[in-house]
């Protein structure tokens, strides 16, 4: 797999993006001031995170996605390994990355990455999304934001 940053005028890959962030409208708030990173194998574009600065020296992971096809083998470690080298090269001494409540499997592939749960924003889904948000059957509902130092 080769990860390589998306220059400005490359097509953005909603089709990934959309698998982390039901929102194209959120999406496109924040991509215009982050780096987007895909991940390839061959031709094929099988995941993403995008990356943008905040303030403090800390960068955020603001979406990160494995294809349904490619899931289950370990690319998604391999992109947060990815993220957080880069944000190290970038200057940034922290990586922030936040899920909800609902995502028990991201939760599970954060801290086990390195990363500490340091905030809930309560009812950040319920009021940033028209449309309630189901994950393994759990109303997704909070913002769970980790951190881990670089």
């Amino acid at each position: 797999m080769m990860i390589q940053l998306l220059e400005p005028l490359d097509d953005l890959p909603y089709d990934l993006l959309l698998l982390a962030d039901p929102s194209r409208e959120i999406i496109d708030s924040y991509i215009r001031n982050s780096r987007v990173y895909v991940a390839l194998i061959g031709n094929v574009r099988v995941g993403v995170y995008v990356l943008m600065p905040l303030e403090d020296n800390k960068a955020e992971v603001k979406n990160i996605a494995v294809h349904e096809t490619w899931q289950g083998r370990g690319l998604g470690k391999q992109l947060l390994t990815d993220a957080a080298i880069k944000a190290r090269e970038l200057g940034f001494r922290t990586l922030v990355i936040g899920t909800g409540n609902s995502s028990v499997a991201q939760l599970y592939l954060y801290q086990r990455s390195g990363f500490e749960i340091t905030a809930i924003r309560k009812d950040f889904f319920i009021q940033h999304y028209p449309e309630p948000i189901y994950e393994n059957g759990i109303q997704c509902k909070h913002m769970i934001m980790l951190e881990m130092p670089l």
